[in-house]
C-alpha cells in the first residue's frame, strides 16, 4: 500500500475539476466558425438618383481642432493634407468648419465679454492657419456663424473676417447657428458656482429662430447662406417656407447620428453598442429621414447636405465609434444617404472624440497621425464611387446578413460593394454584373475582428502607424477574379467588405484572365 502525502488527494482533484472547466473553453476557442452562407446579387440599371457630385464626401471640423490639425503656415501639417485629398482626389474638398462651437466662436473685438469656458477666440493666427489649409488644398468651406449669442454685430464682424481671411472663392455658405432647435433644451455654458445657462427661454420656436436668422443674415457679406443645420426633425416640415424666405439659402443641411451616448440607456435601440450600430435603424433608417427634406430642397432648386454625421452623438462611445464596426457602419451609410437624395456629407471629427477618424503629432517640425478605423471605410466610399458615378440597381436574394451597393463611374467601370456586418459567418455571393466577361477586381476592407480598434487594411494595404504621409504604406493588393457562367463569386469575410470591380467588356483587363493567379 502506496503512502500518500496528507491533502495530495484532494490537490489533484482540484487540478481535474480546473483542467475540466479549461478544456470546453478551449475547444470552444478553437471550433471552426459556422459555413458561410450563400448569397445571389444581380447588378441592374441605373437608380433614378442623381450622379455622385464632386466633394461629396467631405469632413466638419470644429473651430478650436482644425487650427491645431492645420499646423501653422510655415509648418503645414501634410499628413492632414494628405488624407483629406484620399477623400476628394482631382476634386475640392468641402470642409465644413462648426459644430458645437459655432455658437462659441467669434472674432475679439474691443468690448465684447470673453470667457475661456464659453468663447473660442478667432483671432488672426486661427485665421492665417485656416488660410493656409484652404489655399494648399483650394477647398471649398462652409463656415459656422454664431447665432446663439444672438447679436448680429458680431455675426456681421465674425463673417466679414472669414471673406477676408479666405477669399469668397472658397467660402460656399455661411451656416448661421448650429442645431438651434436645442438652444431651449441643451446647456449653452456654465455660470459662477455650477449653474447651467441655456440659449434661449423654453419658449423658444422655429419662427423665434427665423427672426434672429433674418437680423443677422442682414449684416453678414452677400454670399450664400447654409442651414437651418438641425439635428430634429420637428422643425423640418417648415423647410419650403424658410427656403422662399431666404432665397440666399442655397445649401440646406442637416445633421446625423444613428446613436446617443448622454441620453439613453442600455437596452434603448440608440444605445451606443456595436450591435446597435451596424443595425438597419441605424443605417437605412438613419438616411430615410434626409428623404424628404432633400426633396424639398430639390424641388426649390437648392443642394441637400448632411454637414454633421457621425456614429454617436456626444462625441462618440469608446468601444463603438473607434471599432471597426463604424468602418463598415460609415460605409453602408453613405451609399444610403446618396440614394436618399444627399448631395454632400461631411463626417465630423475633432481632437479628442471617441469617433475622431485620425490624430497627429509635431516633433521636431515632422508631422505624423494615426489613421482610425472609420477613416478607411471612408477610403473605401471615395473608391467604389467617384465623382459622377451612379448608383445601380441591385437585386439581392439570401442575404440576411449582406448590404450591397453598387455604382457605374463615368470610365465604365462597375463597382460593387459587399457588407457583411456579421461578426462569425462569411457570406459566399455569386454576383452577376453588366459585362461579365471581363476578369475583375476584389479589394477587402477587413481587421482582426469587428471591435478591432487597429490592423484595419483596404486591398492588404494599411496606413502605417504613425504614418508621415498620409497614404496608404503600400499600393493595395486586389486579388483577380474570372467570371462562371455571367458571375463572379466573391468571398466576404466575417465582419468585412468587399469591393469588386468589373471593367467595361473588351478593355485590356480581359487580357489578365489566362494568366495565373
Amino acid at each position: 500500500m502506496a503512502v500518500v502525502a496528507p491533502g495530495v488527494g484532494a490537490l489533484a482533484a482540484a487540478a481535474l475539476a480546473a483542467l475540466a472547466a479549461i478544456v470546453p473553453a478551449v475547444a470552444a476557442a478553437q471550433a471552426p466558425p459556422p459555413p458561410a452562407i450563400s448569397a445571389s446579387v444581380a447588378i441592374g440599371g441605373p437608380d433614378p438618383v442623381a450622379p455622385i457630385p464632386n466633394g461629396f464626401l467631405g469632413l466638419s471640423i470644429e473651430y478650436q481642432s482644425i487650427a491645431a490639425i492645420a499646423g501653422p503656415p510655415t509648418d503645414q501639417n501634410t499628413v492632414f493634407d494628405q488624407l483629406v485629398r484620399n477623400l476628394a482626389p482631382s476634386q475640392q474638398p468641402v470642409l465644413r468648419i462648426g459644430g458645437d462651437s459655432t455658437d462659441h466662436a467669434w472674432v475679439p473685438e474691443p468690448g465684447l465679454p470673453g470667457s475661456p469656458s464659453l468663447f473660442w477666440w478667432l483671432t488672426p493666427q486661427w485665421m492665417s492657419r485656416v488660410a493656409a489649409l484652404t489655399s494648399t488644398l483650394n477647398a471649398q468651406l462652409i463656415l459656422g456663424i454664431n447665432l446663439e449669442i444672438d447679436r448680429p454685430r458680431i455675426a456681421g464682424t465674425e463673417a466679414q473676417a472669414m471673406l477676408n481671411a479666405f477669399g469668397a472663392d472658397h467660402i460656399a455658405a455661411f451656416e448661421i447657428g448650429n442645431e438651434p432647435d436645442l438652444y431651449a433644451a441643451l446647456t449653452w455654458y456654465t455660470a459662477g458656482g455650477g449653474r447651467q445657462v441655456l440659449g434661449r427661454p423654453p419658449s423658444y420656436g422655429f419662427y423665434d429662430y427665423a427672426q434672429e436668422l433674418e437680423r443677422s443674415a442682414s449684416v453678414l457679406p452677400p454670399l450664400s447662406l447654409a442651414g437651418p443645420a438641425l439635428g430634429q426633425t420637428e422643425w423640418m416640415p417648415a423647410l419650403g417656407w424658410l427656403l422662399d424666405m431666404f432665397p440666399a439659402m442655397q445649401i440646406v443641411t442637416y445633421h446625423l447620428y444613428p446613436l446617443n451616448r448622454c441620453f439613453t440607456s442600455p437596452g434603448m435601440s440608440t444605445y451606443p453598442t456595436i450591435s446597435n450600430l451596424l443595425s438597419t435603424a441605424s443605417t437605412d433608417n438613419l438616411a430615410a429621414v434626409i428623404e424628404p427634406f432633400a426633396a424639398t430642397a430639390h424641388a426649390a432648386g437648392r443642394k441637400f447636405r448632411v454637414d454633421e454625421l457621425n456614429s454617436v452623438a456626444c462625441a462618440g462611445q469608446l468601444g463603438v465609434s473607434n471599432t471597426f464596426a463604424s468602418a463598415l457602419w460609415v460605409l453602408d451609410t453613405l451609399f444610403a444617404l446618396v440614394r436618399d437624395g444627399a448631395d454632400g456629407v461631411n463626417v465630423h471629427t475633432f481632437q479628442g472624440a471617441a469617433y475622431s477618424l485620425f490624430s497627429f503629432a509635431n516633433a521636431h517640425g515632422r508631422w505624423s497621425g494615426t489613421v482610425n478605423p472609420e477613416y478607411y471605410g471612408m477610403l473605401a466610399f471615395a473608391q467604389a464611387a467617384p465623382p459622377g458615378a451612379r448608383l445601380l440597381r441591385v437585386v439581392a436574394r439570401e442575404n440576411r446578413q449582406l448590404r450591397v451597393w453598387a455604382t457605374r463611374t463615368p470610365a465604365g467601370d462597375t463597382n460593387v460593394v459587399l457588407i457583411n456586418d456579421d461578426p462569425a459567418q462569411a457570406v459566399n455571393a455569386m454576383v452577376r454584373a453588366p459585362s461579365a466577361v471581363a476578369t475583375a477586381q476584389v479589394e477587402l476592407l477587413r481587421a482582426p475582428s469587428v471591435a478591432a480598434t487597429a490592423g484595419v487594411t483596404l486591398g492588404g494595404a494599411a496606413f502605417a502607424s504613425p504614418t508621415t504621409t498620409g497614404e496608404l504604406a503600400r499600393t493595395p493588393q486586389p486579388e483577380r477574379v474570372s467570371p462562371t457562367n455571367g458571375a463572379y463569386a466573391v468571398t466576404v469575410p466575417a465582419a468585412s467588405a468587399a469591393l469588386l470591380t468589373v471593367p467595361p467588356a473588351g478593355t485590356a483587363t480581359d487580357q489578365l484572365a489566362g494568366l495565373p493567379r
